[in-house]
């Protein structure tokens, strides 16, 4: 398929981006990696007038490592994510997205904007209970990640907004697994869950699991941390947890899997992430 027409401008800097977007009013959008905007484009679901490309600024590029976060600029790429093993859990999703060809070009900030539930990179952020930080004209506000996902492929980024930067803490002292399951190693994740887990003693101290493709946005499964928090982290313990990180969810069926099949999904694979983390 064939795009409609439209406008392309390479902004040079964050506000003469905000200004473009601002001149081109609605029917504008941002261009980074393009994975998700070009093929919405291409099938004629997407028509802006103008695309306002931002890859090329290198102030939205690049990880700062401070004391207890770290500031990932929002066109930073998933491959250079992927080798920043100092990073945990994010760098362990960021090489499991699709394949190195996307991986090279998409970004995280361009991922989070368009906040669709079966990606990888909103439920680890919903997980680390990170942020992100938006520009316009209006000047600069965070949103929390608990914040972030409104809807199916809707954030709360308001137009004329461009995100800044994304900022995780550090979670020294928690370990971490990620899984996901789908059909293609490319494909998106019938199901995804990030686990984070810090220890002390044995006992869980703290527990963080985030779903992915378990609602119209991602989740956190509170009834399974809560069952774990507190306990043990011995397998009998972690197996119960699991059993309930289905629960509050609404999975839609699609030609790869019913609801049913990713509850289930969504049980074995907490449980293994679960695993992984305690275990580190």
């Amino acid at each position: 398929m064939i795009p409609g027409e439209f406008d392309y401008v390479v902004a040079g800097s964050v506000d003469e981006a905000i200004g473009l977007l601002a001149e081109g009013g609605a029917d504008a959008k941002l261009l980074a990696g393009g994975h998700s905007l070009l093929p919405l484009m291409k099938l004629r679901f997407a028509h802006p007038s103008l695309l306002v490309d931002i890859g090329r600024i290198s102030e939205l590029r690049g990880v700062d490592t401070g004391d207890d976060s770290f500031r990932i600029g929002a066109a930073t790429r998933h491959a250079d994510l992927q080798v920043r093993d100092d990073m945990g859990l994010i760098a362990t999703a960021a090489k499991q997205i699709a394949d190195q060809q996307v991986r090279n070009r998409g970004t995280i900030g361009g991922s989070l904007a368009n906040g669709d539930s079966a990606a990888d990179l909103p439920g680890v952020l919903l997980a680390l209970e990170g942020s992100v930080t938006v520009r316009s004209r209006d000047g600069e506000r965070v949103i929390e990640a608990q914040d972030m996902f409104q809807g199916y492929l809707s954030t709360a980024v308001m137009p004329g907004e461009v995100i800044t930067e994304v900022r995780i803490p550090a979670l020294t002292g928690y370990g971490y697994g990620y899984e996901k399951f789908n059909r293609r190693s490319e494909d998106w994740a019938m199901v995804g869950v990030s686990a984070l887990v810090k220890a002390s003693g044995g006992v869980c101290e703290d527990v963080r699991i985030g779903l992915t493709h378990m609602a119209s946005t991602p989740l956190r499964a509170s009834a399974a941390e809560d069952a774990l928090r507190g306990k043990p982290l011995d397998a009998e313990n972690i197996a119960a947890a699991a059993q309930l990180a289905a629960e509050g969810t609404s999975p839609l069926g699609d030609l790869n899997a019913s609801p049913e099949y990713k509850r289930h999904l969504a049980q074995v694979l907490t449980k293994r992430a679960l695993t992984t983390a305690s275990a580190a």
